[in-house]
């Protein structure tokens, strides 16, 4: 008899929130450094897409060139540290909208 493997065991993990990614989760590709500033071709990671648009919804590129741009950083970040406590209690494909507006520029 074999047994699947878990969810978990295929599945990557979002490094901002720590959920899996299921396949049909909505997901995305970050930047830690923007491509404006500097990042293109450089070090991206996978997120779920409601983690990405938070990061975007909370920080300026500048922000997140000059300080953000480690999952460590973004994580320390008060508001996405409370955005991380919230999703975490969500099913690993959840997805809505951002609230609020974007930061300002």
């Amino acid at each position: 008899m074999t047994v699947a493997p878990s969810e978990s065991q295929t599945d990557p993990i979002c490094p901002l929130c720590g959920r899996p990614i299921p396949a049909e989760a909505r997901q995305s590709k970050h930047h830690l450094i923007p491509r404006l500033r500097g990042g293109k071709g450089g070090e991206t990671v996978l997120l779920h897409q409601i983690c990405h648009n938070e990061i975007h919804a909370t920080l300026t590129e500048t922000e997140l060139a000059q300080a953000f741009h480690t999952i460590e950083a973004l994580q320390g970040h008060p508001r996405l540290a409370k955005f991380i406590r919230w999703v975490a209690k969500r099913p690993p494909g959840f997805h809505s909208k951002t609230p609020g507006g974007r930061r300002k520029r």
